[in-house]
């Protein structure tokens, strides 16, 4: 998939006219006599190709005056790949404006994150995606907006400050512009069936399949800290700190989505927390572009179609995953998880879980700034990586976010005490999302490495990796799960 790929009409016109599910999420299907926009994979008869029109998103279709199909609900296809897979300018803003930043700081903040102007980021975002980062949002908080309506029984003014709106009547206009139903309407369409458990909102995840669960949510589960993260019931349940309040989430799999429980202390958080769980389970990702890659290789083709759509597990929190990446430096994941389980314990904020087993959220990088150093068991050296990294997470010196420059992360990861090759990439793989992050000195995949009879020497299995290119971190996954020994031994 190359990006701008809504200007290829011919290729738009195939993948609508065969319903495939695999472009859902890349463009959208603008229909002129009806004046409503679609999915590629919309189950309606395919208008004739001469009454379609493509755009690269939902916001540009609603700025041309479209309505979304009430049939294929093209507002919860899933997320374009491009925004995850890319570090530029462009797709650092989509990673932002997912995480609800124009909402809580306006396009000045976002700019300020960025470090570009706003006539720059407007200029870059209209040609590219067909609309500004102020429509980008208004299709972000329509659709935050009817899951609200669908999933919650909150009266509609509560909805439309929940879902961003600055007032009741932006809000009343924006749904019927969107989705050509008021919200009311809305609301009596969900099905009589639905059950709605006070505090608790029961969402489906979409993603692009295939999708193999096991390496995700496998390795989620076998490194959860203590009352901060848990597997139960073929769930995996963890806290998160959200920029309003806190909140709680149960992810399980299923054939074509992931069932997603949320329990928010703010509802304003819910985009937010949703755009954070799709970047951990990785769902916006292209599969069949990254398995395709890989199976040029002889060695890759047998592990790809044995367990196809395997994902890079990421994190929701990247200044948490720092922290327990140099906690995890040279020991066993079961020794890094008893460090972190005392630092939540102690330091952690209590939080409560309806349901048992969730007890505090990870401690943020300031109320760690305060441990005594001493009090920390673990080798001198490492604790001076630990204290290093957490007094520049603490002052804002280091910043790690959706908007990072994974290259120039990179550095100053590399600048610090105790930080090699290892850590700075693991951390950009599975904090960071970058696609191509590789790990050539993880004595897991230069086992497997071995075994396959692929080069083993870190220099050498680079070279070699050089053909999966931009996919290695996935490689990553591949080759880890040739191994049945747990993961054990994290390098520096």
């Amino acid at each position: 998939m190359q990006n701008g790929m809504h200007t290829d009409t011919e290729r738009c016109v195939r993948a609508v006219q065969s319903k495939d599910a695999r472009f859902d999420g890349w463009f959208f299907t603008a229909v002129l006599t009806t004046r409503i926009y679609c999915r590629p994979s919309c189950p309606v008869v395919p208008p004739k190709p001469e009454n379609m029109t493509f755009y690269p998103s939902a916001a540009a279709c609603q700025q041309a005056g479209f309505r979304a199909c009430k049939r294929c609900r093209p507002d919860t296809s899933p997320g374009s790949p491009e925004w995850n897979q890319r570090a530029d300018l462009v797709a650092r803003a989509m990673r932002l404006i997912a995480d609800g930043t124009v909402d809580r700081e306006g396009v000045p903040g976002l700019a300020a994150r960025l470090g570009y102007s706003t006539r720059q980021i407007e200029r870059q975002l209209l040609a590219e995606l067909g609309a500004g980062p102020l429509a980008l949002a208004r299709a972000q908080r329509a659709q935050t907006a009817r899951l609200l309506i669908e999933t919650t029984a909150l009266p509609m003014a509560e909805t439309a400050f929940a879902a961003g709106f600055s007032s009741i009547r932006t809000f009343n206009d924006t749904v019927r512009e969107v989705f050509a139903l008021s919200p009311s309407e809305l609301r009596n369409r969900r099905p009589r069936t639905a059950v709605l458990t006070p505090g608790t909102l029961t969402l489906r995840l979409p993603f692009r399949a295939p999708l193999n669960p096991d390496n995700l949510f496998g390795h989620l589960a076998a490194t959860a800290v203590p009352g901060v993260e848990e597997w139960r019931a073929g769930a995996y349940r963890r806290t998160l700190r959200l920029p309003y309040g806190h909140g709680i989430v149960s992810l399980a799999p299923q054939p074509d989505h992931i069932a997603c429980r949320l329990t928010l202390s703010d509802l304003r958080d819910l985009p937010v927390a949703i755009s954070r769980c799709r970047r951990m389970l990785d769902l916006d990702a292209d599969p069949v572009a990254v398995d395709d890659q890989l199976r040029t290789d002889p060695v890759l083709a047998p592990l790809v179609d044995k367990a196809p759509g395997r994902r890079v597990p990421g994190t929701v929190d990247e200044a948490e995953f720092a922290v327990r990446a140099v906690l995890g430096q040279q020991v066993s994941t079961a020794a890094a998880r008893t460090h972190a389980a005392r630092l939540v314990t102690a330091h952690g904020e209590p939080v409560d879980d309806p349901e048992g087993g969730l007890t505090h959220l990870f401690p943020s990088p300031e109320a760690l700034a305060a441990v005594n150093p001493e009090s920390l068991a673990m080798p001198h050296t490492r604790r001076t990586t630990f204290t290093t990294l957490i007094s520049q997470l603490a002052d804002g010196t280091l910043h790690l976010g959706v908007e990072s420059d994974w290259s120039e992360t990179r550095a100053r990861l590399l600048a610090l005490p105790g930080f090699g090759p290892w850590t700075v990439d693991v951390i950009a793989m599975r904090a960071l999302g970058d696609p191509d992050a590789f790990l050539p000195t993880d004595l897991g995949i230069r086992r497997a490495a071995q075994e396959l009879g692929l080069p083993s020497t870190p220099a050498a299995l680079t070279a070699r990796a050089a053909a999966w290119r931009p996919w290695r971190a996935y490689a990553v996954q591949y080759l880890w799960a040739t191994d049945n020994h747990p993961i054990n031994f994290l390098p520096v």
